[in-house]
């Protein structure tokens, strides 16, 4: 199923981005460090942010299927513009820490479950093979 994404560039280098399905809408702004204000995300934090997103998002229909709680769990990307030989995102690692008290309550099995399906969401198996994206998991005790 395709899902549209409409785009205005509302100039000084930011765009306005209405999903289509459901008319939420959001603005990117350049980086500081690409002639932008920085004011906003900017087209490449967007990318991380759909990379913890769907990493979440993947563990969660897993975590459903098989009545486990991951509410509270935090997810941390960092990303890394790397300038040579072009400007590109080099790296993109994720951390995911679930919660001490939800944590306790997952069994070993489970863990392994919902870990492969975070290293294979949509997201994480589209990025190019030059982007440094490990998926770290800190499983509170």
């Amino acid at each position: 199923m395709a899902v549209e994404i409409n785009l205005v560039y509302e100039g000084q280098l930011r765009c306005a981005a209405t999903h289509g399905p459901s008319g939420a809408k959001l603005s990117t702004d350049a980086p500081v460090d690409n002639h932008g204000k920085g004011e906003s995300f900017s087209p490449t934090d967007l990318v991380a942010t759909a990379l913890g997103a769907c990493v979440m998002t993947i563990m969660g229909i897993v975590a459903e299927r098989n009545q486990i709680d991951l509410t509270g769990t935090r997810i941390h990307v960092t990303k890394e513009m790397v300038q040579q030989p072009i400007r590109r995102i080099g790296q993109l690692p994720v951390t995911v820490t679930i919660p001490a008290d939800k944590a306790a309550k997952v069994a070993a099995a489970d863990r392994t479950k919902l870990e492969t399906a975070a290293r294979h969401c949509p997201v994480h198996q589209s990025l190019h093979p030059d982007i440094d994206s490990p998926i770290a998991f800190v499983w509170l005790s």
